[in-house]
């Protein structure tokens, strides 16, 4: 059905037909599209470089047309987003309710709705052959189409699954095991939720799954202050030396491997690379585990056989076999936590923190102060920060809950007693005693040893980087250099005696070495010869070896030290002598009756 035309178009009508064919006035673009997904407080990172999606010109060519022709149609529905223009109540817009039908050669209506929202969701392609205004109009309408957020930052997790779905055993009983221990998963769960929307962040920023949101709960529980016995640190657990591989810095003063953003662009990184090198997301995550190498090899070692390739057919640790399936346990729960009757905590889908500069050295207790947070909470962002203070040179930056950031911009600033900092950094100039620094730097030795963690009967080598407590005299802060680079090295102080020894016929360096349990490079230092020097029979040799250790024997006062040797010299056998007595070299030793379980 259609409907007289309203007087502008009229008005329209009657220019086009005096020849004077007005151009349509310019569109003026839509606004910046935000985030849907998140909360309208983004972090400080998150809109860089994004731009508003420009829109080529629309370019609609006038013909003159007879009265008898001029008649513009109008659909019922909400009008077009567009700015204000005498044309915009003419332009046809489609109805949520019931889409116009389609003429013949023209892609439907329907077809132009906008899907669920995704955040890696293509955008609805328009056709080209399409009427221009009607493409424009629809383009329009489906960016400003109202979009659900997420109601919590799972939900959020559950639209990003891409990873293929693992069953078997293992994952059933990796299930149980999670959902058997409620008071496990709500502790994990209030850790992450200092984290892992940032995780989330980083992850749909380079189009991976999401399900790699939840390896830190495999990796560590989301506890960046975690340490196994392999050396690896923090939630995303990297060895050292991977670590230092992704630029995550070690030295005295911090560990990156610790750091919330440092650690998760390291960690991302690395699972790219290894899916790049696999092309397989469970091979990754194996390789992230086990090692890339080791993962080659066990492909390699299939292949050879004739065997699969999968994640399932290769011979692994039984850490590593379990590893996938753990994180697909993990995201079964996630998914729908009702049919493992699992109470998964609501973590809200927006950021918890945000990144604040730091001008200038800052003791960590006056940072949390001056942020109004508690020294614990503020730990826990920033983890790195082990030591009592942060050097902006080697830290420029700290995390802080979104609230707070503005409150600590604005103590800070009016923060005017003195320095922020009461520590600074002091270089050893040459190997010395642990006193002899505590002098020289104004403190007292165990204080020195206390915050720079020296165990006892060690020196401080020369060129050790060490913690020390700030004059009110010194103004400057410490430099990138020794923030950045800052190490400390202890050698044992052990008083050595010398030795002269006289070496034998088939004696070498490497041979006496051995024998008194030193280097080789040690005996050359000492004699002043090359490391492959030779030696010739009765040639002295200086050697420096700890003190010998003293000789334990029978007191001759000990009535039963006598007995013992009495009894053995007799050969008789009694509990006393036998309590002692060292077995014979080439006797075996009686066997014991095994076990038998019950």
């Amino acid at each position: 059905m259609k409907r007289p035309a309203p007087a502008f178009g009229l008005l329209f009508a009657a220019t086009l037909l005096t020849g004077c064919a007005t151009p349509f006035p310019p569109v003026d673009p839509p606004p910046p599209l935000t985030n849907r997904l998140t909360s309208p407080r983004p972090l400080a990172d998150d809109t860089a470089g994004i731009q508003p999606r420009a829109r080529p010109p629309v370019v609609v060519n006038v013909q003159p047309v007879s009265a008898s022709h001029l008649e513009v149609a109008q659909i019922d529905g909400p009008k077009s987003s567009l700015s204000p223009s005498p044309f915009s109540a003419a332009v046809p817009v489609p109805s949520p309710t019931e889409p116009p039908a389609a003429a013949p050669g023209e892609t439907p209506a329907a077809s132009l709705a906008t899907p669920a929202a995704h955040p890696r969701q293509p955008a609805p392609t328009l056709r080209a052959d399409s009427d221009p205004i009607r493409a424009l109009i629809a383009a329009e309408t489906t960016d400003n189409a109202p979009t659900e957020p997420p109601p919590d930052l799972w939900h959020r997790i559950r639209r990003g699954f891409a990873l293929p779905n693992l069953e078997g055993d293992l994952v059933r009983s990796q299930e149980q095991w999670y959902a058997s221990r409620p008071d496990y998963i709500e502790r994990m769960t209030n850790r992450s939720r200092k984290y892992l929307f940032h995780v989330v962040e980083e992850l749909e920023r380079r189009n991976m799954p999401t399900e790699l949101a939840l390896l830190p709960f495999i990796e560590s529980a989301f506890n960046p202050q975690a340490v196994s016995s392999a050396k690896a640190a923090g939630m995303w657990q990297f060895i050292p030396s991977t670590g230092r591989d992704f630029a995550l810095k070690q030295n005295v003063f911090r560990d990156d491997r610790r750091d919330v953003l440092a650690s998760t662009r390291a960690a991302l990184n690395y699972l790219q690379r290894l899916h790049r090198m696999f092309g397989d997301w469970h091979l990754a995550l194996a390789a992230y585990n086990w090692g890339e190498g080791n993962v080659s090899r066990a492909i390699a070692k299939n292949k050879r056989a004739g065997l699969g390739t999968a994640y399932t057919d290769l011979t692994m640790p039984l850490e590593t076999q379990q590893y996938v399936p753990k994180l697909q346990a993990v995201k079964n729960i996630v998914a729908d936590p009702d049919s493992l009757k699992v109470d998964l905590p609501a973590i809200e889908n927006h950021p918890y923190f945000q990144q604040v500069d730091l001008p200038r050295d800052i003791d960590v207790k006056l940072a949390a102060e001056l942020a109004q947070v508690p020294l614990a909470d503020f730990k826990a962002l920033n983890p790195s920060a082990h030591r009592p203070v942060i050097f902006a040179s080697g830290t420029p930056h700290v995390l802080l809950p979104w609230d707070n950031a503005e409150v600590f911009r604005r103590n800070l600033q009016a923060h005017k007693a003195g320095n922020t900092a009461s520590w600074t950094a002091w270089t050893a100039p040459s190997t010395m005693k642990v006193a002899d620094a505590a002098k020289r730097v104004g403190m007292s030795e165990a204080q020195l040893r206390e915050v720079n963690k020296i165990p006892p009967r060690f020196l401080i080598k020369s060129g050790s980087t060490l913690l020390v407590t700030r004059p009110s005299t010194v103004r400057t802060d410490v430099p990138s250099q020794v923030a950045d680079n800052g190490q400390m090295a202890l050698a044992p102080e052990v008083v050595l005696r010398r030795v002269v020894t006289k070496a034998g016929k088939k004696d070498t360096l490497a041979s006496l070495a051995k024998r008194h349990q030193v280097t080789v490079a040690n005996i050359a230092e000492w004699n002043k010869l090359a490391t492959s020097a030779s030696l010739k029979a009765g040639q002295s040799v200086v050697l420096f070896l700890p003190p010998a250790p003293r000789k334990a024997g029978p007191r001759a006062s000990n009535p039963a030290a006598k007995k013992s040797v009495r009894s053995a010299r007799s050969g008789q056998r009694t509990s006393a002598t036998n309590a002692n007595k060292p077995r014979m070299a080439g006797k075996p030793a009686p066997k014991r009756a095994a076990h038998k379980k019950a």
